[in-house]
């Protein structure tokens, strides 16, 4: 019963204690890179180049279904 007659307090504390933590909790915002660093990552990425003609009506009637 002892709990009934605090739960109130309790509540708050918990509630300090939450924002608190959120506080702690919060990183610094992301620090932008350098903008040669952008161009880096990108040059990085796989790229696939496709070098091929067209088929023509008459290659595609060849095709087998």
């Amino acid at each position: 019963m002892n709990i009934a007659k605090h739960m109130e307090a309790i509540f708050l504390a918990v509630v300090a204690v939450i924002g608190a933590t959120t506080f702690a909790t919060a990183g610094a915002p992301p620090q932008r890179s350098a903008p040669g660093v952008a161009a880096a990552t990108e040059a990085a990425m796989p790229v696939v180049v496709v070098s091929a003609r067209r088929l023509s009506a008459a290659e595609k009637a060849q095709l087998p279904q």
